[in-house]
């Protein structure tokens, strides 16, 4: 006889398909699951290795800023030396010029003229005095024009000044200080 299987054949057929399905599934969901932990984990170690070099880079900067910071203090200094330095070699140098126009100023003087006064500011001699007369006091700025050390005598006031004799006057006047040609060429040479 002939042997009929009425067993609900399509229905287990469903269930198998569906378990294997629903199997797939959790497989599918689990392998994806690993791979965002995966990719979750690399991205962390990634910006953990990315915050140490910031904090590696940050912690060289303060100490190449303290670097910097001790180099420009230095050159600050340097600069200050220097500038010392050539203050110092400017006054060597200029110790025999001052001298030799203080000796011109005493060779330059005539009889009958007296300084009260001498001031310096820079390059020019400001000097006030008393002469016996006006006579006296053109003579001390042509003796002053003609010296070697001092150029340019300019008178700015003459008054009278009864209390020294009747003629006599008091006077302010301004000279520049120069060195010599052959001085001048010595010194730059």
């Amino acid at each position: 006889m002939a042997q009929i299987n009425l067993l609900p054949w399509r229905e287990e057929r469903r269930q198998a398909l569906k378990k294997q399905f629903l199997i797939s599934l959790v497989l599918v969901l689990a392998f994806a699951g690993s791979l965002v932990l995966l990719a979750d984990r690399l991205v962390n170690a990634q910006i953990d290795l990315q915050v140490a070099r910031n904090t590696y880079l940050k912690e060289n900067i303060k100490t190449l800023d303290k670097a910097v910071a001790e180099i420009r203090d230095l050159q600050k200094r340097r600069n200050q030396l220097l500038d010392r330095m050539r203050v110092i070699q400017e006054l060597q140098g200029n110790r025999p010029i001052i001298v030799r126009v203080l000796d011109q100023l005493v060779r330059t003087v005539p009889d009958g003229v007296f300084y009260t006064t001498l001031n310096t500011k820079g390059a020019t001699i400001s000097l006030n005095g008393v002469a016996e007369s006006n006579n006296r006091v053109s003579s001390l700025m042509r003796r002053l024009d003609a010296s070697d050390w001092l150029a340019n005598p300019s008178l700015d006031i003459v008054s009278a000044a009864p209390k020294f004799g009747d003629q006599a006057n008091t006077f302010e006047l301004k000279v520049k200080v120069q060195a010599p040609k052959k001085e001048q060429d010595a010194q730059e040479g």
